[in-house]
């Protein structure tokens, strides 16, 4: 049984390897219209693709300090709320990033089969 669980805790630790890598472009790729943070965590969960919001507030505002994203504070339904949405660098980044994971998918498709 210990065998069993060493394996599955190896299992889940490379798999969040794997989500590590796409977490960033998952981001990005929601973020060509504006999102404040809870609606970008519904629309990547209503997408297949679960964040937990330790995660993805730290994210966004690295992403912000990097010059990827370009965020505003405004009030709706009495609340604050930052808006983030991709900076014009942000844009060519995830434009370049999305070439490269497709190439990299085609790669890994064919040495999959």
């Amino acid at each position: 049984m210990a065998k069993d669980d060493a394996q599955h805790q190896l299992r889940e630790a490379l798999n969040l390897e794997l989500r590590r890598g796409a977490v960033i472009l998952a981001v990005l790729s929601q973020l060509t219209t504006e999102h404040y943070g809870y609606s970008l965590k519904r629309r990547l969960n209503e997408k297949g693709f679960t964040i937990d919001e330790g995660t993805l507030y730290p994210l966004m505002r690295r992403l912000e300090t990097q010059g990827l994203l370009a965020s505003s504070w405004r009030i709706e339904d009495g609340r604050p709320r930052r808006y983030y949405q991709l900076s014009d660098a942000g844009v060519r980044i995830f434009e370049e990033l999305r070439t490269d994971w497709k190439h990299l998918a085609d790669t890994m498709g064919g040495l999959l089969r």
